[in-house]
């Protein structure tokens, strides 16, 4: 653009625009050490939900909107290989944050779990190892002992089969079941060649034949000459394929670390779905503290429940365990559907439900669910009814009733799944639905007749769950008469002034003091604050009546004004934001996972709907010549260090809690919405915080002490 065409464009620009094009021209000019200063807003955040934007007229706004006139051919650009995934990384692996860069060690792990689910494959090992000299990012190797990518050359595409493998879209051996996978976790033909599009450096061994073969990628998925080739010989007994990758930090942006903890549970998780397969996990990155763990669970999703359940009150110590498999019709072909379930009932006040697809979770339901849930309510009110515990005058229990505590592992696997949306999220199959309720009912009544006894146990669980629902329904018809006569909102409420529920934040605060700042800080026209006194009960535990009761979840749902449960309608919240905002230690991030636990369990579509969030309070202040600096972790610290100048003398602060800060420090850097950092909650998010409960709070003192170990440079600054 010439000078005389910046002057124009300058010109049509409104006072308030030329005000920001000065004020961003001055930022770049600054030396680098103020980019930490607050007042900017971070140039990195996590799903962020602010946008700048100018107002532009209805003639700039058309100009914008407006392609060009000429649009022929050399317009239309195709992304060769890898290209496509490396643009849109959203598209294949959901996200680019955390989550996402795990969701590439479980791409790589799935192979191996679908050779093992093909009967090939006994034992997978993960190892995190440390960054090279060259480059210093954090490496991970996957190897399996499955039959190996086969090696020759792929007759349609040219290459060998293993680079077909890694760097064509949409090939792989698991869309015909008659000569590749009967059971597969993946069908889109992606999975692995998302890890090598992502990656910076991929190397692949394959043990096959009686040969060890290799091959080596770079930079998103470029073949390293000579491609495939023999690097030495093997026993003729020995197969399978080892990965190891190292995560490209231009496209995780937010971190390029593993994270020891994530990794250990979905493996945890992977070993009870796929009984009798041996996983192991070695973190080498620090020689003096390597970490390792290793599960093989003979007993299947029973050990699953039980290992759940570790913590909870069980109603008898049985786990009713069945598994089936039914040919079923699907267009002009057949198709086997396996059932696998173990349950137990609690005296616990939900239901935990944890199903499984082809060893996929998938947290959105589905039609297995539906299925389980026929067979139980009907199942369990045919025996009571047998056992004239139920009379002919006398209404079925509901099928929350019969639900109520009760703990699930629910697995099937399809050759042919059909999942409703992008993401593996909800299974959409109506065949699975008849199978998985015609094969749980069956064996459920069976096994009643079996065992009397614990059947009068079930029972007596099942009615106190009937009077417990009758109690908390007259308890919420009380509660709403109250607001209908004009109670209005709980009194720790400071509620804010617009009306207008799109434009409007709930703060849930730990603590009064916290609160305090947090009310003087915040902007009243949008932001409302709700002070919660330490930690809130631990709904996966307390029978229904108390959580009912609970004052601080109380003054929660009647904040939201949206109900709860079953009764939760998404379209009443008062608040487009809910954002969680606790202290950045050990303590406010047990009541994180205990809020998050509350919402997935008792508000789920908030979170599916994107309302739930948590907020990052700066974890350091650095003081030089009258600047104040804030670093949000270790790293940035490190940062804002290594910008001022050598020998420069500084002070250093470490906020304990967001009590230590001034009402103006807590806004600016943690509520101000052209500044803050916020995680956006997804499901996924609120069920790992689910399974940390389960890990925290259990009897079982190993995942508390993997938790601890891994954590402890975290918690060098713990109050005791």
């Amino acid at each position: 653009m010439t000078d005389e065409e910046k002057k124009k464009a300058m010109e049509e620009l409104t006072e308030k625009q030329r005000r920001k094009v000065e004020e961003v021209a001055k930022a770049e000019s600054r030396a680098p050490v103020e980019q930490h200063k607050v007042e900017e807003a971070p140039e990195e955040t996590f799903d962020e939900e602010h946008v700048e934007h100018n107002d532009l007229s209805e003639d700039q706004e058309e100009k914008a909107l407006k392609a060009k006139e000429e649009y022929t051919g050399k317009d239309i650009e195709i992304l060769q290989g890898l290209e496509a995934v490396r643009q849109r990384p959203g598209m294949y692996i959901g996200t680019t944050s955390a989550r996402g860069l795990h969701h590439l060690v479980r791409e790589a792990v799935d192979n191996g779990i679908d050779e093992a689910l093909a009967g090939y494959c006994k034992h997978i090992h993960v190892t995190l190892l440390p960054g090279t000299k060259n480059n210093p990012v954090n490496r991970v190797r996957i190897e399996d002992d499955g039959r190996g990518i086969p090696c020759d050359i792929n007759a349609q595409t040219g290459l060998s089969t293993v680079e077909t493998v890694y760097t064509v879209l949409h090939a792989g051996g698991k869309f015909n079941d008659k000569t590749g996978y009967k059971i597969s976790g993946g069908l889109h033909g992606v999975g692995v060649k998302a890890v090598n599009a992502l990656s910076t450096n991929v190397e692949v061994t394959i043990y096959r034949d009686g040969k060890i073969h290799r091959i080596r990628f770079q930079n998103g998925g470029k073949t390293v000459a000579p491609g495939l080739e023999i690097i030495g010989d093997c026993p003729a007994d020995k197969t399978g394929t080892a990965v190891e990758f190292t995560p490209d930090p231009t496209i995780f942006k937010e971190t390029v670390t593993f994270d020891f903890n994530t990794i250990n549970t979905y493996l945890r998780q992977t070993a009870y779905l796929t009984k009798g397969l041996d996983l192991t996990l070695d973190d080498l990155r620090n020689p003096e503290n390597p970490l390792h763990s290793h599960y093989c669970f003979e007993g299947g999703i029973k050990e699953y429940v039980a290992y759940i359940n570790q913590e909870k009150e069980k109603i008898f110590e049985a786990i009713p365990y069945v598994v089936g498999g039914s040919k079923v019709p699907v267009g002009e072909s057949t198709t086997t559907i396996i059932v696998e379930c173990a349950l137990q009932p609690t005296r616990g006040g939900i239901l935990s439900m944890n199903s499984f697809c082809n060893n996929i979770r998938t947290t959105g339901g589905g039609t297995h669910e539906e299925g389980f849930r026929l067979a139980i309510g009907r199942e369990l009110n045919n025996y009571f009814r047998a056992k004239e515990w139920l009379k002919d005058s006398d209404q079925n229990f509901k099928s929350e009733d019969c639900l109520e505590g009760l703990t699930v592992v629910l697995s099937i696997k399809h050759s042919n799944p059909q999942y409703e949306g992008q993401v593996k999220d909800k299974l959409g199959n109506d065949e699975v639905r008849k199978v998985v309720s015609s094969i749980v009912g069956d064996y459920l009544k069976e096994w009643l007749m079996e065992n009397p006894k614990e059947g009068r146990l079930w029972y007596e669980r099942v009615v106190l769950a009937f009077k417990s629902r009758r109690a908390a329904e007259n308890a919420r018809a009380k509660a709403q008469g109250k607001l209908s006569a004009g109670a209005g909102m709980p009194d720790k409420l400071t509620d804010c002034i617009s009306k207008d529920p799109a434009e409007r934040e709930l703060f849930i605060v730990e603590g009064n003091s916290a609160g305090g700042s947090a009310i003087q800080g915040r902007d009243a026209r949008t932001q409302a604050i709700l002070p919660l006194r330490g930690k809130i009960l631990n709904v996966e535990k307390a029978p229904a009546m108390r959580i009912e009761k609970n004052a601080e979840i109380y003054n929660m749902v009647t904040a939201i004004g949206a109900g709860q449960g079953e009764n939760f309608d998404v379209s009443k919240i008062r608040y487009d934001k809910v954002i969680i905002m606790t202290d950045a230690d050990v303590d406010g991030s047990h009541i994180r996972i205990l809020l998050m636990t509350f919402f997935y369990r008792f508000m789920r579509p908030l979170v599916e709907n994107g309302h739930l969030y948590i907020a990052q309070p700066p974890l350091y202040r650095v003081a030089y010549q009258g600047h104040y600096y804030y670093a949000f972790n270790d790293d940035e610290l490190e940062n804002i260090k290594n910008k001022l100048p050598k020998n420069a003398r500084f002070g250093l602060q470490r906020y304990k809690g967001l009590g230590e800060m001034d009402p103006d420090q807590l806004d600016s850097t943690t509520m101000d919405k052209n500044h803050r950092r916020m995680y956006r909650v997804t499901i996924d998010d609120a069920q790992a915080a689910n399974d940390a409960l389960i890990d925290l709070m259990g009897e079982n003192v190993e995942p508390r002490k993997d938790y601890i170990t891994a954590n402890a440079k975290f918690v060098k600054n713990l109050d005791i």
